[in-house]
């Protein structure tokens, strides 16, 4: 499935539909990645300040492959 992110609010809600489809709670995410837990929630919530590096080793845990493509 492919959805485009305008927005850190975007990118933040398909990350939490995906840790939910995948059914673990963001506890479980953190000690996965070794992230934490308000980490996780500031990224599903949106929040625009996240470090890039950080939320991409979100993504490659929840499954999730970041492309970048040219309009």
């Amino acid at each position: 499935m492919q959805n485009r992110v305008f927005s850190a609010k975007d990118l933040g809600k398909y990350f939490k539909v995906r840790r939910k489809k995948l059914g673990y709670t963001q506890k479980q995410i953190s000690e996965l990645s070794g992230l934490s837990a308000s980490f996780i929630s500031d990224v599903e919530n949106g929040k625009p300040t996240i470090e890039l590096d950080k939320a991409i080793k979100l993504a490659n845990v929840l499954g999730i492959n970041l492309l970048m493509a040219e309009r």
